[in-house]
């Protein structure tokens, strides 16, 4: 049987959403592009946000912030949007199934996502450069695949509700 408190979510702010997207582009934006292992926190943002309110943040906006990375990384414009774009277009293809599983076995099924997006981006580098950048690229997804199971509680912790409800709180 399952113990696990199951709770019913508060409907997402959008607010909310916009400045968790806006606060992983800055932390993008921090100067550690040359370190491997760490991740493309939009790309994390964008997947669980595709996953959890596809209404909301679906392929365009994963598109604009694909444009925003290109302009940051000074890369081929496009290359960011396109692998941002394909995953969240898969993110939203496998979210009625992945929300069924707990934490760790979503972070399993979100990790090929993310590396079908560096995926895309590294062939598109290696047709533009034709440099291979080493087999520790991929080290980056799985840092957030790693990482899911954290961000997960974080960006849910506004939408839970109280188990033991108190009459004197509003909701």
């Amino acid at each position: 049987m399952n113990d696990r408190p199951q709770y019913i979510l508060l409907p997402a702010n959008s607010l909310f959403i916009a400045a968790s997207i806006i606060c992983a582009f800055l932390l993008n934006l921090l100067p550690w592009d040359h370190w491997y292992g760490v991740p493309d926190f939009v790309a994390l943002v964008l997947v669980f946000w595709s996953i959890h309110q596809p209404r909301k943040v679906g392929i365009g906006i994963a598109f604009m912030m694909g444009l925003l990375m290109d302009v940051h990384n000074a890369s081929l414009l496009g290359e960011h949007a396109l692998s941002y774009t394909l995953l969240s277009y898969f993110a939203i293809m496998i979210h009625r199934r992945v929300l069924w599983f707990r934490l760790l076995t979503q972070a399993a099924h979100v990790l090929p996502l993310l590396l079908l997006m560096q995926g895309v981006q590294l062939v598109v580098r290696l047709l533009v450069s034709g440099k291979f950048p080493g087999w520790l690229y991929f080290l980056e997804s799985v840092t957030a695949a790693a990482l899911w199971p954290m961000v997960t509680i974080l960006l849910l912790a506004p939408q839970r509700r109280a188990i033991d409800r108190d009459e004197t709180r509003p909701i």
